[in-house]
């Protein structure tokens, strides 16, 4: 891992405010990130269950912070795909969280996949897949 949490945590909120919509970090290991949701109402549609948009936002912001703990603080690392697979349907009003883990890192992209809990689930209500694309050395900060 080539940045703390702290690191990671402080380059989110400068660099990405917008992004705890989405969730907010709760650990970071060697290509591993676990990030949080508290669920409210502008996160459940009709029927009473957390928005798909809801748990790809919070995949997808996992993931990221999982490729930075192994190539720096990048901010042009995006998402070139992402597969999801709802799995089961969450709790309506409980957090739901993630976990990223890394599959592989090159020169020019990462590839991971990420699962989605819902408090009070055992098992993963969603299942993604996602590859980033990494900028080239003279694009980095």
């Amino acid at each position: 891992m080539i940045i703390t949490f702290e690191e990671l945590q402080a380059f989110l909120e400068e660099q990405f405010p917008q992004g705890e919509a989405f969730g907010t970090l709760q650990k970071l290991g060697d290509g591993w990130a676990e990030m949080r949701l508290e669920v409210d109402e502008e996160h459940l549609r009709p029927g009473g269950t957390v928005s798909g948009p809801a748990m790809m936002g919070l995949a997808d912001v996992t993931m990221y912070a999982a490729l930075l703990s192994k190539i720096g603080l990048v901010p042009l690392a995006v998402t070139t795909n992402l597969n999801i697979n709802f799995l089961r349907k969450p709790a309506a009003h409980a957090a739901i969280w993630a976990r990223a883990n890394l599959l592989k890192v090159g020169r020019t992209m990462g590839v991971g996949e990420v699962f989605v809990y819902s408090e009070g689930v055992e098992e993963p209500v969603a299942h993604s897949a996602m590859t980033y694309s990494i900028p080239p050395e003279k694009y980095r900060n």
